[in-house]
């Protein structure tokens, strides 16, 4: 599950374009918030708005006359859940970092591009996107370099036996081997196997962004 990191940087983009300060600050808000929220409460947040009674199910069921479902007992549906809430929690960084190195580019140019008739849009795409590139590539390395380390905090806070098939990575296996089966050489190969794989993909990110490109982080 890889971070959607292009079009989250997108997001952030034209939430800065928009014209509507009332809107623009509620986008902002309602990314920024779940970064700095408790991953346990977060994964609280979602079994209560997953449940049977929950808060989509009342909707499914009132607006649109679905039967209830049991979201996380079913392991069609834990993908689903989980990469959709993990961009919902780390979007909010995202917004920080994108938004700060769109303060580092010229006004000017802004000025510049209104002269010349461009409108908002246009500026996105010309001057917006273009300046935040290089966050973009660095940001992109460094999570290809994260590309096997999936947070299994909240996985362990919402799946359950019936989902193990699909919710199972590496860090809830080095957790069973290890803490509950006390297999602990064979939970610690496996967690340096996934360490050495991580920074091979990291090296391997730079070298292609290095010769591609003026990005790279060595």
């Amino acid at each position: 599950m890889f971070p959607p990191l292009l079009p989250t940087s997108f997001l952030q983009a034209c939430s800065h374009e928009l014209r509507s300060k009332f809107l623009k600050r509620a986008v902002q808000t309602i990314t920024y918030m779940p970064h700095f929220i408790s991953i346990v409460v977060i994964s609280g947040m979602l079994v209560d708005f997953l449940a049977r009674d929950g808060l989509i199910n009342n909707i499914l069921s009132s607006w649109f006359g679905f039967t209830p479902l049991t979201f996380l007992q079913e392991s069609g549906w834990f993908r689903s859940i989980y990469v959709s809430s993990n961009i919902w929690q780390n979007i909010g960084w995202g917004s920080i970092i994108y938004l700060s190195a769109m303060s580092g580019i010229d006004p000017s140019l802004y000025e510049a591009s209104k002269v010349d008739g461009a409108n908002r849009w246009q500026q996105t795409f010309k001057i917006t996107l273009p300046g935040i590139m290089s966050t973009i590539v660095i940001l992109l390395i460094l999570q290809i370099g994260n590309f096997m380390t999936i947070g299994a905090d909240k996985i362990l806070l919402l799946y359950n036996p019936t989902t193990y098939e699909t919710a199972d990575v590496i860090g809830t296996f080095v957790y069973r081997k290890g803490i509950l089966e006390s297999n602990f050489s064979y939970s610690s190969a496996v967690g340096l196997f996934n360490s050495l794989i991580n920074f091979t993909l990291l090296v391997l990110a730079n070298s292609l962004s290095r010769r591609t490109s003026d990005n790279k982080l060595w």
